[in-house]
């Protein structure tokens, strides 16, 4: 018979990413990728900053030696950056490594998370890894209600995730409100602040995390380098918590979980403001193009300030299926129980022209 897994591991759902263009051209029968284009997975449409490849390629002749497993200098920068001590700061495999981490310090089976019904999903499915329970309260307007998430709050309750900006919805609650929740919330429960979008903003639009951290509320903030930097490749995330979260959490990391090169181009990263800018110019414009197009389309979604678009096309999976054949892949919704919708991220205005092409070729068809 063998071993027998734990129970609920039996019926275990997956993390369902945007498709590759390798898999959708292999699929398609394409001898190569050149006249695909991919919007399903929230990239950054210029690349990484010039600065991070450069420190990339400084650092490739020693791959044979094992990285840094405590991350000093990039910890340093990050310190430097946000006015924090380097043992509030912990370096994760992306910031999803830090979400795993949490569950294995705070969850055992029978507790409880809440989160909203349409946020990332591997809260989700970390809670469902531990046998913990998700409570997952409506939104309003596509956007986290505060309050009702504090209802939903029970003895059982260890962590409460906010994924501000959020994806999908792509729509985020303000400063004021979230002090507000920060205020009210018990202190038998530990509020996660996922701010994986929160670089795409100009920083007068930033709310004011970093100062809650700073005032030691029950606040761990995760933020990656992923999106704004262009480094989802090399998977590169970080959370900002005071000293007792963070040296649990790294308690349960793995040595050596941040590698060399990922390492030094955030370093490089943080140093490159006017990558970031002109990533925040291109996501604005790009906004702008989409959303004009949309509207002059009459073809719903809902405002974003981020750097993608939840787009109601009907059936979204068939919508996507249909784009994938005009080599164009963009990412259904059905997985947030939002079936009729698709996501698209913004792209060059290039992409987003093609894109628009597409999805208005396939509607005529599908609907």
């Amino acid at each position: 018979m063998g071993i027998e897994p734990n129970a609920w591991m039996k019926d275990m759902p997956r993390y369902e990413p945007g498709r590759p263009l390798e898999e959708v051209a292999r699929e398609l029968g394409l001898s190569g990728i050149e006249d695909m284009i991919k919007l399903a997975s929230n990239e950054n449409a210029l690349g990484p900053s010039p600065r991070a490849v450069a420190a990339m390629q400084s650092v490739a002749e020693r791959m044979h030696l094992y990285p840094d497993g405590g991350g000093y200098y990039l910890k340093q920068a990050l310190a430097d950056r946000f006015k924090l001590r380097d043992d509030q700061i912990i370096l994760g495999n992306g910031s999803n490594e830090l979400i795993e981490l949490l569950g294995h310090v705070y969850l055992q089976p029978g507790d409880q998370i809440v989160m909203s019904e349409c946020a990332f999903v591997v809260y989700k499915l970390v809670a469902r890894l531990f046998n913990a329970e998700t409570i997952a309260t409506p939104m309003q307007a596509f956007t986290h209600d505060l309050s009702a998430m504090l209802q939903a709050i029970t003895p059982r309750t260890r962590l409460v995730f906010i994924a501000n900006p959020n994806n999908p919805t792509g729509t985020r609650v303000t400063s004021e409100a979230l002090a507000q929740f920060l205020d009210a919330v018990p202190d038998h429960v530990l509020t996660v602040l996922d701010e994986a979008y929160i670089d795409l903003l100009p920083p007068a639009e930033q709310d004011q995390a970093i100062d809650w951290v700073r005032q030691g509320r029950r606040l761990c903030v995760l933020r990656t380098f992923s999106k704004g930097h262009g480094l989802a490749g090399l998977r590169l995330g970080y959370s900002l918590a005071s000293t007792e979260v963070t040296q649990l959490l790294n308690q349960a990391r793995q040595p050596f979980n941040v590698n060399e090169m990922a390492q030094a181009a955030g370093i490089a990263a943080l140093a490159d403001e006017d990558h970031l800018a002109a990533t925040r110019r291109m996501v604005a414009d790009g906004v702008d193009q989409l959303t004009a197009a949309l509207d002059q389309a009459a073809i719903e979604y809902v405002p974003s300030c981020v750097n993608f678009l939840l787009i109601r096309v009907g059936s979204g999976r068939a919508v996507c299926k249909a784009l994938e054949q005009q080599h164009v892949i963009v990412r259904p919704m059905d997985g947030y129980g939002l079936p009729d919708y698709i996501r698209v991220t913004i792209g060059t205005a290039k992409e987003n022209a093609r894109f628009i092409e597409a999805l208005e070729q396939v509607l005529a068809v599908v609907h």
